[in-house]
């Protein structure tokens, strides 16, 4: 894969002027019936949002516990789950709150108290990986390069990026490279998680649930975030495209 364009693309300075506004949409969930959460995110897709959301909120495991169906007339999604699965969420009793986001950003409590202790999930590839995997990930940055508006994240092997996906919402752009990797068939466990915002608690708990190895950013991690990866046996690096990264390793 190829880490920077060959030339400057000389039709980015007009996409850009033409462009410079990031499409925004709600996007509602049901499951089992009860209105459950709405998205304000960039509408694509959206089925990886959708299963990336249930497993981060731990509604799910696995694909085939979720029966997931696309409203034909409007941007929504209807999921089946087994009655079990809704009483664990219900048993974990997490309040639901505004995240540290970009605006009003609705989800649930993530505390270090609720992520067991474990031993390190390992250690994150050496600083000059993990810049040439950022420099990939900004490559792939089409609606970043258009706007300047846009949050992305990426699921890597250390060799590449496996899933990319942009969004208006860093946590939403979390849950659909999450899905997409549940929908490819692909365990995410042991992967990396590249982020271009502030690795926050919500950010955090979604990645431990994941099993995810490390969350790397150019930005830094909050104090709750580093509680939280440290119980989890996850490592944090922040300023991760610096001269000097800053490691918060768990275990």
């Amino acid at each position: 894969m190829r880490t920077a364009p060959d030339s400057p693309d000389p039709g980015s300075a007009a996409r850009h002027q033409a462009q410079a506004a990031v499409e925004e949409q709600p996007v509602w969930l049901e499951v089992n019936g009860q209105p459950t959460v709405t998205w304000m995110c960039t509408p694509e897709l959206l089925e990886e949002l959708a299963i990336g959301w249930l497993h981060g909120e731990g509604y799910i495991t696995g694909l085939e516990q979720v029966r997931l169906r696309p409203c034909a007339t409007d941007l929504g999604f209807w999921a089946e789950i087994p009655a079990e699965r809704l009483q664990l969420v219900a048993e974990e009793r997490r309040r639901p709150v505004l995240a540290s986001g970009c605006g009003a950003v609705a989800t649930y409590l993530a505390t270090p108290a609720q992520i067991s202790e474990e031993p390190s999930r390992g250690d994150p590839p050496a600083r000059d990986r993990l810049r040439v995997l950022f420099k990939q990930l900004f490559h792939l940055g089409r609606r970043y390069q258009d706007t300047g508006g846009v949050h992305a994240a990426a699921l890597t092997d250390d060799q590449e990026i496996l899933f990319h996906a942009e969004d208006i919402g860093r946590h939403n752009a979390v849950d659909k490279v999450i899905g997409s990797s549940i929908l490819a068939g692909r365990p995410v466990a042991g992967l990396g998680l590249l982020v271009t915002g502030r690795i926050s608690a919500e950010l955090a708990f979604k990645a431990a649930r994941a099993g995810v190895r490390y969350v790397a950013t150019p930005s830094v991690p909050s104090t709750l975030a580093v509680e939280i990866a440290r119980r989890a046996g996850m490592t944090l690096v922040g300023r991760a495209v610096s001269g000097t990264p800053h490691y918060h390793r768990g275990g």
